[in-house]
């Protein structure tokens, strides 16, 4: 007797179908799961026994072998359960195959026949080669994103059975979540927190370049770095950025959610992440915990889980050389590949960094007569962040502390909102170019989408001279100055435009005098 149930499993944020066949043949009683299982497959056998005991089926006292196709294929996870039991039931006739043949499996089971939550549902049902699927309910309205109608809730493998038998009606077909807008007053799930629980720029005292420079980064997408001794806003200035970012496109918000059903970090509210993500790991975190990767399950690091939205490194400083430098690659192709011995993945990672850190380690560096810090090592400090990484922030911002002035009566800023609305017509004009935003701009095609008036011309080429602008660092110069112009309405790149974006990376030159 051999059944052939449709499944996938998780490999990275993307899924592979699988075909789960099952032979029951006469000889002494056993179980065998072959196809490159991980434990977490081999240890189903346990589960979905169990499972089927619990609901009622007896099990077969025959020798059962299960084979996962095709075989060249690592399986991990547990997303397989619900197919594994299908499949023995179809096996002993106890469900019609024709029946299950249009549809594909994917679900954990709990000893007690209960279908529960996997990881990655919308990569599993995105993989999947049939027409209709059957999932865990609780995934039911993440897996209707990319298969609306065609997805069908499973709360139990005995009501299930039922239905598939015949017994009792087909539930409706799951198609709420997949077609939520925040635009049409859809439910949203935000990645973390929600853009209120960030504060409002209206709440930043004084740092006027500070605050331009937290617009400037969220208008065009670009890199930002913030320098200053601590109580200088710098963590405060960066935790108000997702604030500032316009809601995901339905695109952007199938991405987001991908990566994170992938990561298991699932909301129980159903529907996709409408609000860009904030992740702001500890300096602690390890290279594999950034960047993604693992043994068995290549799960995503931080770097895409912030893709979308906002990456924040607070005390950069105190990161270790090794692991910063493994944002290079990343940042410059939005992507970040990872090779392991028992597989390969390949993650997006297209984030905005922010980035803040202390001048020195006692954090008083550039404050005449306070900094306790030898000039070595201040130097050693500097140096954790390399040059090829520094010249990918596009603006590099040194912060003073707040005059007291300021801080007691300080002069109305603007709040969150206006600026968002700034923001958000600078990402239409980007949109208009084809990219989501400035930062993303071709180099090519910078002579035709960002002209230079004569003067700014000559101003840049005064900066690549006298050594302030590198190759890569005159195209992110020129992006910068793209944006500030939007933000103005100005079509053309005057050479206050290209002024200003040169000084919004004055910060390098100061990082770079003290690594000397």
């Amino acid at each position: 007797m051999i059944a052939a149930v449709q499944s996938a499993t998780l490999s990275g944020t993307s899924g592979r179908p699988v075909v789960v066949e099952v032979h029951i043949a006469s000889g002494l009683p056993g179980f065998t799961i072959v196809g490159l299982p991980d434990a977490a497959v081999r240890e189903s056998r346990d589960r979905v026994r169990a499972a089927l005991l619990s609901s009622g089926f007896a099990w077969p006292m025959d020798r059962v072998t299960v084979n996962l196709a095709p075989t060249a294929i690592r399986k991990a996870g547990s997303s397989l359960d619900l197919a594994v039991a299908i499949g023995v039931l179809v096996a002993q006739g106890r469900i019609p195959a024709e029946v299950v043949t249009p549809l594909a499996f994917m679900g954990e089971l709990g000893l007690d026949g209960s279908v529960r939550h996997v990881p990655g549902a919308i990569a599993l049902a995105d993989a999947a080669l049939t027409d209709g699927i059957v999932v865990p309910e609780t995934d039911a309205a993440e897996a209707a994103a990319v298969r609306p109608g065609r997805t069908f809730g499973a709360s139990a493998l005995r009501s299930l059975v039922d239905v598939l038998c015949g017994r009792s009606p087909w539930p409706s077909a799951c198609a709420v979540a997949g077609d939520d807008d925040p635009d049409t007053g859809g439910r949203t799930r935000a990645c973390g927190v929600p853009p209120s629980a960030f504060g409002d720029l209206l709440e930043v005292k004084g740092q006027r370049t500070g605050r331009r420079a937290v617009e400037v980064a969220a208008a065009g997408g670009h890199h930002l770095l913030l320098v200053g001794p601590p109580g200088s806003g710098k963590t405060m200035l960066a935790q108000r950025v997702p604030g500032l970012l316009p809601r995901l496109t339905r695109a952007e918000a199938l991405d987001v959610t991908r990566i994170h059903s992938a990561a298991g970090l699932s909301s129980p509210e159903p529907g996709l992440f409408w609000e860009p993500p904030f992740r702001a790991p500890h300096h602690g975190a390890s290279a594999v915990s950034l960047v993604g990767g693992g043994t068995w399950s290549m799960r995503p690091g931080e770097i895409s889980l912030a893709t979308n939205g906002v990456l924040f490194l607070d005390e950069m400083g105190e990161f270790p050389a090794s692991v910063l430098d493994a944002l290079r690659q990343p940042l410059e192709e939005g992507v970040v590949r990872v090779s392991r011995a028992k597989g390969t993945a390949i993650f997006p990672a297209r984030f905005l960094l922010v980035g803040a850190m202390n001048p020195c380690p006692c954090g008083d560096g550039g404050l005449a007569g306070t900094c306790r810090c030898t000039p070595a090592a201040r130097a050693r400090y500097v140096r954790r962040l390399s040059g090829p990484l520094l010249d990918r922030f596009d603006l590099v911002i040194p912060l003073r502390r707040t005059d007291p002035d300021e801080l007691l009566a300080p002069e109305p800023g603007e709040p969150s909102a206006t600026v968002a609305g700034r923001v958000a017509a600078a990402r239409e004009l980007a949109a208009r170019r084809g990219v989501t935003r400035n930062a993303a701009l071709a180099a090519a095609s910078l002579e035709e989408l960002a002209p230079l008036s004569d003067a700014a011309a000559s101003l840049l080429a005064g900066a690549v001279r006298a050594g302030r602008v590198s190759g890569r660092g005159l195209a992110r110069v020129r992006r910068v100055a793209r944006t500030i112009a939007d933000l103005a309405g100005a079509e053309h790149l005057e050479e206050h435009h290209v002024a200003e974006a040169l000084a919004l990376r004055a910060g390098r030159e100061v990082l770079e005098a003290v690594a000397l």
